[in-house]
């Protein structure tokens, strides 16, 4: 949810689906750039990394993204405002809406985007 207004954004309200996920990428794509840079720098100085090494070098990562980014795990450090079923997502979102109403809306202090 991350890439879909997540907190860096500021977003008024921020819920999950218990299906969800949150990083910025996955841990396979994690890996295989962490995996690169070190083959790298091994290949730099002339040693040699075999898929084996490889392998046991991007499985913690993997399982580490995919711990970290399960929804209960970033919904118990307050990374977003609850999981919730998502047969409850249209009632859960009007009172959302119900209650940002209540709150003013800033003037803002940058100029008009155009994409």
């Amino acid at each position: 949810n991350y890439g879909m207004c997540g907190r860096a954004f500021s977003p008024r309200f921020l819920w999950m689906w218990p299906n969800a996920r949150i990083s910025v990428m996955g841990g396979e794509q994690a890996a295989s750039v962490l995996a690169t840079v070190r083959r790298d720098g091994i290949e730099g100085r002339g040693d040699s990394w075999s898929m084996e090494e490889e392998e046991a070098f991007k499985a913690p990562i993997r399982n580490q993204y995919e711990e970290q980014g399960h929804p209960y795990f970033a919904t118990a450090r307050l990374w977003d405002d609850g999981v919730i079923d998502p047969a409850d997502t249209r009632r859960v979102l009007a009172l959302g809406l119900s209650a940002s109403l209540n709150a003013p809306i800033p003037e803002t202090k940058f100029g008009l985007f155009r994409m």
